[in-house]
């Protein structure tokens, strides 16, 4: 049996350590800010969630770009060449052209590379959401899946996932097309909180607002028992450098399931610059 490699990209928003315990190739998305270019790197090696946090609470604003054909096909020749075959779990296509650049890249690199099998798919989950089907894949593998398992688990998985966002600003929200600029200005007078979800197609919808931050707290909260949470799985939590509110919403989660939330980690930059500081964002699985 061919060794395989689980390959992503940086929307995925898993913390370094567990990036190089798992071997995951990460390839970072980028964004344009202040006339510089930073790659979002697992590592931040660009820039640190808090300085990027910080920019946007100044007023900046980044334009963000998918992972490019060439630098998927160039990590992918490397693995290739090592005779290694792949699987690549992307960003949602409905809120990135990332997915699209790894499946040409994909398809260039098999026929220069005959006998390399790529299978990339789109994981229709962004931030850890994306993250947890990835770590989900890699225990897999580590189980002794082999590629068509993990490929087909994976599948099986992304549509249990479910994802519920909250915003603490509205503004960012009406820059990325999301809320009209009357209801940004209004909901934000009425301490308006929207409550987000990313539907089976991968896009994020609006589904309700909110008055106050505890409030939307809670309803995120209450989504896990009304989408039927399965306590004997694992539940990811990503944020808006807000990490103190995080772990309340992580603490409610214990006392309400009595389970581990296995991991709690920034909203990288690609991602954040459309949500904004104080965005919270929850993963969980259904029962199947």
């Amino acid at each position: 049996m061919r060794e395989f490699v689980i390959m992503t990209d940086s929307c995925c928003d898993l913390p370094y350590n567990m990036v190089k315990e798992l071997g995951l190739q990460v390839q970072p998305l980028s964004f344009l800010m202040d006339d510089k270019e930073y790659f979002n790197y697992p590592d931040n090696r660009d820039i640190s969630p808090k300085e990027f946090y910080d920019k946007l609470r100044e007023g900046k604003l980044g334009t963000t770009s998918a992972v490019s054909v060439g630098s998927f096909a160039e990590a992918m020749t490397a693995l290739a060449l090592q005779g290694k075959d792949i699987l690549c779990l992307a960003f949602s296509s409905a809120l990135s052209t990332t997915y699209q650049s790894a499946c040409i890249a994909a398809n260039d690199v098999m026929k220069a590379c005959p006998g390399c099998r790529i299978e990339v798919l789109d994981t229709l989950a962004a931030s850890m959401g994306q993250g947890m089907l990835v770590w989900l894949a890699a225990r897999k593998k580590e189980q002794g899946a082999t590629l068509d398992e993990t490929l087909a688990y994976v599948q099986q998985m992304r549509h249990r996932l479910c994802t519920w966002v909250t915003v603490n600003d509205l503004h960012h929200l009406k820059r990325g097309g999301r809320v009209s600029a009357t209801a940004a200005v209004v909901g934000t007078m009425l301490q308006m909180k929207p409550i987000i979800e990313l539907s089976d197609e991968g896009k994020l919808e609006v589904r309700s607002k909110v008055r106050g931050r505890a409030v939307s707290m809670q309803t995120l909260l209450d989504k896990m028992e009304e989408y039927h949470f399965d306590p004997a799985t694992e539940v990811f939590i990503s944020h808006g450098d807000c990490l103190d509110e995080a772990q309340k919403l992580a603490d409610m989660i214990r006392k309400k399931y009595k389970v581990k939330v296995h991991y709690i980690n920034h909203v990288g930059p690609v991602i954040g610059n459309h949500t904004g500081p104080g965005v919270l964002a929850l993963f969980f699985l259904a029962k199947a």
